[in-house]
């Protein structure tokens, strides 16, 4: 069976291409970390170092993507190849050098699949007048969360090996790439004539990502910063949870197979909340389920702040796990309706660079406010459900200005 003879359909076809670039080749290393220390001796720093460089190949792939002349499904089609091979590549190479290669190129090819999924699904959905499907398509980063933290742990009580479990990943990573193939090799559905009517919140329809723009298009020539700019505050606090709750954890619960746990629920959490959202388009706009997400991802950071335990870390890890989603997909539908077709993929690109600055930035800022005035981890929290708070100004100025145009 080749690739051409997978025909899933669009929504689902595009949850396996995140599922695949996303859950595998940018978060399963959080789960076969511990692995990696137990057979690689691999150093809690060291660790680091690999996230960072991940961090680091997602900033760089955005703002490469941004400037590539290849159209949304080659960029789509070699990013999840990269995939597929900087994952396999982990299981057969033993040298610490070449892991921070494997991980810059994989963040690298997450960007590029990121910004084709939604440049492409997007476009699409919207053009067949089924825009609400969207929350199917980012589904995919939570089920490709779950999936990838649900083998480490089945792995990992097994006492398979990290090689083990790459190769394994590689492979799953393979046969989710067959399934996504459907993005490329099936052409673009023709526009509906009740496409505009049908999408929720007044998303505007297009026939393509990189083509022109199609009937009831309503974005503008040119990139729009301001969702560039929310983007990457959403981006800062999103990320200071992510990287350290993990380790607020480790030192509440002393069974490891609880820390196994921790990263599958995270992605249920995650699936579930982009089908959620998907549905309350119909009542709400884009702009007021993305200031009420930020929100509850805020009111997460900050319970492991108001209450040390492991119930609130609990309740912190579904409330950022359950929201960061379903921001990305609103943020980048909202990309679709506001940017003219010929720029969305340019704008896209531009808001995923702008989030991948804040990835980075929010782990920096707080290692130096620890380096430099002690300041520990909760200051970091309370500073990043701030930024998050803070971001919601922006976003409902972005929707006053829509209702108003």
């Amino acid at each position: 069976m080749t690739l051409k003879s997978i025909t899933l359909p669009l929504p689902l076809a595009g949850l396996l291409a995140l599922a695949v670039a996303m859950g595998i080749g940018r978060f399963a290393f959080t789960p076969v970390l511990p692995m990696m220390q137990a057979d690689q001796g691999m150093s809690l720093a060291q660790g680091g170092w690999l996230a960072s460089a991940n961090y680091l190949g997602y900033l760089a792939g955005a703002l490469v993507a941004a400037r590539l002349p290849w159209p949304a499904d080659a960029l789509l089609r070699r990013g999840l190849w990269t995939v597929v091979l900087t994952t396999a590549a982990m299981g057969v190479t033993g040298h610490w050098l070449a892991w921070l290669l494997w991980r810059f190129l994989a963040g690298a090819a997450g960007a590029w699949v990121m910004v084709g999924t939604a440049a492409l699904c997007i476009a699409r959905l919207n053009a067949a007048g089924r825009a609400g499907q969207a929350g199917v398509v980012f589904a995919g980063v939570g089920c490709g969360i779950a999936f990838a933290g649900l083998v480490c742990m089945a792995l990992a009580l097994a006492q398979a090996s990290s090689p083990q479990a790459w190769l394994l990943l590689a492979l799953a990573a393979l046969c989710g790439l067959a399934g996504a193939s459907a993005l490329w090799t099936r052409p673009a559905p023709a526009m509906s004539p009740a496409a505009d009517r049908r999408t929720p919140s007044g998303a505007a329809s297009s026939v393509a990502a990189d083509g022109p723009a199609g009937p009831g298009r309503t974005g503008r020539p040119g990139l729009h910063w301001g969702l560039i700019w929310c983007y990457g505050v959403y981006g800062f606090g999103y990320i200071l949870p992510a990287t350290f709750l993990p380790a607020q954890a480790r030192m509440l619960v002393p069974d490891p197979l609880l820390f196994s746990l921790a990263w599958p629920v995270f992605g249920v959490a995650s699936a579930v909340a982009t089908l959620i959202a998907g549905r309350l388009l119909r009542r709400y706009t884009r702009c007021e389920i993305w200031a009420g997400a930020q929100v509850v991802m805020a009111v997460g950071v900050l319970m492991p702040v108001w209450i040390h335990s492991l119930a609130a870390i609990l309740v912190a890890a579904i409330c950022v796990g359950g929201t960061f989603m379903a921001i990305t997909m609103v943020g980048l539908q909202e990309a679709q309706a506001r940017v003219a077709a010929p720029w969305v993929k340019t704008q896209i690109a531009a808001m995923t660079a702008s989030f991948a600055v804040g990835q980075l930035v929010g782990p920096l800022f707080f290692s130096f406010t620890h380096l430099w005035f002690d300041a520990g981890l909760e200051l970091a929290l309370v500073l990043g459900a701030a930024g998050l708070v803070a971001g919601v100004i922006p976003i409902l100025r972005l929707q006053g200005g829509r209702r108003a145009a």
